[in-house]
């Protein structure tokens, strides 16, 4: 990577850094990466409202193929201090978001000034973290005919500046589930007057267990409990509304569909055999990141080319990435590059994206480029 091209780069990161957005609210943070391409670049510009994404164009006949960065921000105080720190209390940029477009549009900078030989499209998505950025951008895959996507993630726990990659299933989907119900109230005198919720809240947790047990399961599946709301801070009223709130996981799709048609089922009789209504919400609703063996290993080969080493995972992480969006219309793939084996993992307030991975993130994916 140039070193006027690095730095430029590093300045955007820092620049985003500053300025974090949540999650659908990225209006700056959008802004200021197409001001940044249009400054640097003669590429063209294609606005999406939320999103947007730029293109080099080698030709009709050439292969299109597409690279994706996230852009938003996560609800957190920066703590640490740094002179590009964030200047928005409760928002911060604790997942390297801001480093995932600086690569992109490093890349960008690299691809106008040098060429490919393939048409290249950089995709600069928003709200990843809530789950619901990709699937805004997903009809991009047919509307332009992409051959293939590609993105990184940056991943403490992983040697520096490492190529992490797997086939297959690199992350597990997910969503946050909700199960309320509601009763009806009674003074507390007389609990049986009235409809409480807790027994039947009780009985589904007693069922998780059932549910997810590996005897049951070909792949990893977890209900984590994250919230109990179980009637209301007053000793004279007896509970009648009630809310479970679980995050619900699994490696395959499939095995999270029935998991998640478990709970309802089963929330459904509670609900009947107790008098109670039932209402079921769902949030942060994550495909499987599934890798195309074939794009897996252009990455394997890409890296090998530019003398970065090669980790292959032995199992997918637990975490979850809208990435899969994309791999479900066309070849693509996800990999990671490492921030250390001790560094301060994402989303703690220890972390802060290491400038040094966009340098990384570029030179793999012009790799990918000449493939």
């Amino acid at each position: 990577m140039k070193v006027q091209n690095y730095e430029l780069a590093k300045k955007l990161r820092h620049e985003l850094h500053q300025h974090p957005e949540l999650s659908n609210e990225e209006v700056w943070t959008k802004q200021h990466l197409m001001r940044f391409l249009k400054t640097n670049t003669k590429l063209e510009l294609v606005d999406k409202e939320n999103w947007f994404y730029c293109v080099y164009r080698a030709g009709a006949d050439k292969p299109n193929i597409a690279f994706r960065a996230d852009f938003d921000a996560l609800p957190m105080d920066e703590v640490i201090e740094l002179p590009w720190a964030s200047q928005f209390p409760g928002k911060a940029h604790k997942c390297g978001h801001d480093g995932h477009s600086a690569t992109l549009a490093g890349f960008a900078l690299e691809i106008d000034q040098e060429g490919a030989d393939k048409n290249i499209f950089f995709l600069f998505q928003p709200a990843e973290e809530t789950g619901d950025g990709a699937i805004q951008c997903v009809d991009f895959i047919k509307e332009e005919n992409i051959d293939e996507i590609y993105a990184y993630h940056n991943m403490s726990g992983v040697p520096y500046k490492t190529v992490g990659i797997m086939d297959e299933t690199m992350m597990c989907a997910s969503k946050g589930m909700t199960i309320h119900l509601e009763g009806t109230p009674t003074h507390a005198s007389q609990p049986e007057l009235g409809i409480n919720p807790s027994f039947a809240i009780g009985n589904i947790l007693g069922a998780i267990p059932k549910f997810t047990s590996p005897d049951n399961n070909k792949g990893l599946i977890l209900c984590t409990v994250v919230q109990i709301d179980v009637g209301e801070k007053a000793f004279g009223i007896a509970a009648s509304k009630g809310d479970l709130r679980m995050t619900i996981r699994a490696l395959y799709e499939e095995e999270l569909d029935r998991l998640q048609d478990n709970l309802e089922n089963f929330a459904k009789a509670q609900a009947e055999e107790f008098g109670l209504k039932v209402s079921f919400q769902y949030n942060d609703e994550f495909p499987e990141t599934f890798n195309h063996k074939e794009s897996a290993d252009k990455i394997r080969l890409a890296a090998i080319s530019k003398g970065m080493e090669l980790i292959e995972l032995k199992e997918p992480f637990r975490g979850s990435e809208d990435f899969g969006h994309f791999t479900k219309l066309t070849k693509g793939a996800y990999c990671l590059i490492g921030n250390g084996e001790e560094y301060p993992p994402v989303h703690t307030y220890e972390y802060d994206f290491r400038d040094e991975l966009i340098e990384s993130g570029v030179e793999l994916f012009k790799g990918l480029a000449k493939l």
